[in-house]
């Protein structure tokens, strides 16, 4: 898989997880502990997206 691939798969994973807390974050009695999951892996994979676009640029 590419570096270009790689970054377009984690931003499709990333912009996934938004729409689930989004969803989530409607419901009448929110699960804080889902939601917290979620922030978590949304700021992981985040993270791991601009590790790779800064490689990209060497």
């Amino acid at each position: 898989m590419s570096l270009q691939a790689r970054i377009d798969t984690l931003k499709d994973r990333h912009a996934s997880l938004e729409a689930r807390l989004a969803s989530e974050d409607r419901r009448p009695a929110p699960d804080s502990e889902t939601i917290g999951t979620l922030k978590r892996e949304k700021l992981r994979l985040k993270e791991e997206m601009a590790r790779l676009s800064a490689n990209k640029g060497h």
